[in-house]
């Protein structure tokens, strides 16, 4: 078993077994649910462009939530130290973090499935948006994880690792929205490094090489900047 692999297990093990894992769950949940029933049968949409739209500002809570554990806590406990006497290497340390985080992001949008499956059962829906939709997701739950390690990394204290993962990752989700006070030279930037742009982009079924390039872009950038804290803590 590669070491990756074995520091993967032992991370997702640790989310089946924490008690904040069920209740970060349960929260988003109850949000995405709130949102997509009111929709369904208060307005009377059979839509789901409001669960979608809504995701990456609850993303920009829940995921620094679930993240803020995976290096504070081994900072925190003294257990970093006895982990690097291990065979391991910084990249192994990373990656399997960081792919446990991204699987359970993955598995807590597992019940969604139930919202279009019951419109689709009522009315017609068509697929290929929703497809769109968790593909995008997919890829945004994954770089907002990549960013909640880095914010992990930097700090020992969980509280701190979580305000600076939703700091970074709220501020992607709406810097589009708060072009009108970028200088007009810097418009084009600031709107390509909106994370919001790029995933309703997916969302609507069109899949785009340049937003495929940024999410993966940001998840490299972020796990290369733990990588970075990770041994200059050492």
């Amino acid at each position: 078993m590669s070491p990756a692999l074995h520091i993967f297990k032992r991370e997702f093990a640790s989310y089946v077994v924490s008690p904040i894992a069920y209740i970060v769950i349960s929260a988003f949940l109850m949000v995405t649910g709130w949102f997509f029933f009111s929709t369904f049968f208060i307005h009377n949409q059979a839509s789901l462009r409001n669960f979608f739209s809504l995701l990456p500002i609850i993303f920009s809570f829940i995921i620094p939530a679930i993240t803020m554990r995976l290096m504070s806590e081994e900072f925190n406990i003294g257990s970093y130290e006895t982990l690097l006497t291990l065979p391991v290497t910084f990249r192994d340390v990373i990656l399997g973090k960081f792919l446990a985080a991204a699987l359970f992001v993955a598995i807590m949008l597992l019940p969604t499935l139930f919202y279009p499956v019951t419109i689709s059962l009522l009315g017609t829906l068509d697929w290929g948006p929703v497809i769109g939709g968790y593909i995008g997701v997919l890829l945004l739950g994954s770089a907002y994880a990549a960013i909640g390690l880095f914010a992990s990394a930097l700090t020992r204290n969980q509280i701190i690792a979580f305000i600076i993962g939703v700091i970074v990752c709220f501020s992607l989700t709406l810097i589009d929205k708060m072009l009108f006070f970028m200088p007009k030279a810097l418009l084009g930037f600031f709107e390509y490094m909106g994370a919001d742009v790029h995933f309703q982009n997916i969302a609507r079924g069109v899949v785009d090489t340049r937003d495929l390039i940024y999410f993966i872009s940001v998840g490299i950038v972020s796990l290369y900047g733990a990588r970075l804290v990770m041994e200059e803590k050492n």
